[in-house]
């Protein structure tokens, strides 16, 4: 279940064995399609990252970089959001104790990674290299669906951008001041999050690209 928290933190290591038997709180096939028409709210973010030369991605670069935070979960502000996971796990399928900070408060959920992903595509007639994962939520979250966070690198400009695409629905929550305050501050918090973390991963690899690193 969603457990709230408002200074100590739980046994993330007996939370994250709990979680791995914990399976998904909604049906990847039976629940689809995933559109507005359905009840379900579809968020796409976009955030431009520095350049590098077309062709493919070099080494050491901004599309490398971007994936690495990307599969550390360190674009995400820790004033908002924070994973906690056993890194020595493949990322696919992945268990994730998510901590949010919400309300003034610290509310711990789970997710698990599903399908990882590293390859070419064709969008609008033009080729990109993306790396991409996507998380779903678990039994006891406060929300239903999935996010997925994509590095893209065009590969006829160097172009490199990364993108967050999501579908949720809120979830049945027993505790009535969780309940009150996702009714409340839940949406404008999911949002928050969203911007924030282009935002950083924005800043982050143009920090790299200038000699700096990471934070």
């Amino acid at each position: 279940m969603t457990e709230l928290r408002i200074v100590s933190r739980p046994d993330i290591r007996a939370e994250l064995a709990r979680l791995r038997a914990t399976g998904l709180n909604f049906h990847i096939n039976r629940d689809g399609p995933y559109t507005r028409e359905n009840g379900w709210r579809i968020d796409r973010y976009r955030q431009s990252l520095p350049p590098e030369p077309p062709g493919p991605p070099v080494s050491g670069g901004t599309w490398e970089l971007a994936r690495q935070l990307s599969q550390s979960y360190r674009f995400a502000d820790p004033r908002i959001a924070r994973a906690f996971y056993d890194p020595g796990e493949p990322l696919a399928g992945r268990t994730i104790l998510l901590e949010i900070h919400f309300w003034g408060l610290r509310i711990y959920a789970g997710v698990r990674a599903g399908e990882v992903d590293d390859g070419v595509r064709e969008e609008d007639g033009r080729p990109a290299r993306v790396w991409a994962w996507n998380y779903r939520t678990l039994e006891g979250h406060f929300e239903k669906g999935q996010i997925d966070y994509e590095v893209w690198k065009w590969l006829d400009s160097g172009e490199v951008e990364f993108r967050i695409d999501a579908f949720s629905r809120p979830a049945w929550i027993d505790q009535p001041v969780v309940r009150l305050g996702l009714r409340l501050f839940g949406r404008r918090t999911q949002i928050r999050f969203a911007r924030s973390a282009c935002a950083r991963m924005g800043d982050l690899t143009r920090a790299a690209t200038r000699g700096g690193s990471p934070a």
